[in-house]
């Protein structure tokens, strides 16, 4: 049985909505037989929120969200309309902002970013 979601997202309270997505598809691994460690779950909720919340934040203000089961984890796929990859920024306590993508690979087993046509679709894999 595949387990996977896909959601439709914009404006305020889209990473709220992403996170729900991730609940969502755990409960759903645990009734297919796959449940999900409290700290795989617990990092693709970190994970999902960063890369909803950028994907908003500097794209057009709507992205597509897209999870599934992948083996030994969860798969996150964020796709925006704007077609520049994530950059990382030089930590500074000074500043609010620029630490999510940090987060994000520390997070994650592997990440990559695709340039596509209408924009970029960021893959993260969080391991189980």
């Amino acid at each position: 049985m595949a387990v996977s979601r896909h959601h439709d997202l914009k404006g305020p309270g889209a990473a709220a909505r992403a996170r729900q997505e991730v609940r969502r598809l755990a409960g759903d691994a645990l009734l297919a037989g796959h449940p999900l460690r409290p700290t795989t779950e617990n990092n693709a909720l970190l994970v999902v929120s960063e890369l909803v919340t950028n994907a908003i934040r500097y794209a057009d203000g709507e992205c597509t969200l897209d999870l599934a089961l992948e083996g030994d984890g969860i798969g996150i796929d964020v796709h925006d309309h704007n077609p520049e990859p994530p950059r990382p920024k030089e930590p500074d306590p000074g500043r609010e902002g620029g630490f999510g993508w940090g987060i994000v690979t520390r997070l994650v087993d592997h990440v990559t970013v695709r340039r596509e046509p209408d924009g970029k679709t960021v893959h993260a894999h969080v391991d189980n």
